[in-house]
């Protein structure tokens, strides 16, 4: 089994080494850059990052956690979400960034709605010349400036949270063009409740937005 590619950059300020290790190893599961069921050895890991095994052992704690990896007999896995879990994780962010939605239409500064509307713009703009890995940036970009706007802190963490699974992330890189267009719409839409301050559509909208994600994670896992 190939290791996964995980580039280890220098820094000139201490930093916390079991942190580091976690954010890295959570990055890459997200990403994609560990697959599901692929398996996580401690001493293969402390070498790799050139630190003890507690470093590690601390990090695999931090991701089970998290529902990212489960433990093994024999070490660590990184966990396959069944289709139900999925399912669940989206109803649950439907609920979450709906109701933040819901909020920037209320909350957010006009400068703020304008940022939004700009984002989306200059997506579309640059539609022609995007690549896969545009598209995953784009939609976070987008999606937190919303949530941002909505001025709860609380409630962004909470969303945050909820969306570290890869195939939240992954998903982008299989879309077809008719299926990047339909996303397009859907942030369209929702940009214009936004400046319409309805708070109303907004939700409704967000949370349609949601949901037809779901059903092309589900379509494409199968």
């Amino acid at each position: 089994m190939s290791e996964p590619d995980l580039p280890i950059t220098a820094s000139s300020v201490p930093v916390n080494r079991t942190t580091e290790v976690y954010e890295q190893l959570r990055r890459a599961i997200v990403e994609g850059s560990i697959r599901p069921n692929e398996r996580l050895i401690e001493s293969d890991l402390a070498i790799r990052f050139k630190v003890s095994r507690t470093p590690i052992r601390e990090s695999m704690m931090r991701l089970a956690a998290d529902g990212l990896i489960v433990g093994q007999r024999r070490g660590w896995a990184v966990r396959e979400h069944s289709a139900n879990e999925i399912r669940e994780v989206y109803e649950v962010r439907a609920a979450l960034e709906s109701f933040a939605a819901g909020l920037a239409t209320e909350r957010a500064t006009d400068d703020e709605l304008k940022g939004i509307q700009a984002i989306h713009q200059l997506y579309i703009d640059s539609l022609r010349e995007s690549t896969r890995g545009h598209i995953v940036a784009h939609n976070d970009e987008f999606h937190e400036a919303v949530i941002s706007a909505a001025h709860n802190k609380l409630l962004a963490e909470r969303v945050h949270a909820n969306s570290q699974y890869y195939f939240i992330h992954r998903i982008a890189g299989f879309l077809s063009d008719e299926e990047v267009r339909s996303s397009i719409e859907g942030h369209d839409e929702l940009v214009k409740a936004l400046l319409a301050r309805d708070s109303v559509l907004a939700e409704k909208v967000a949370r349609a937005n949601v949901f037809e994600g779901l059903v092309k994670v589900l379509t494409k896992i199968r």
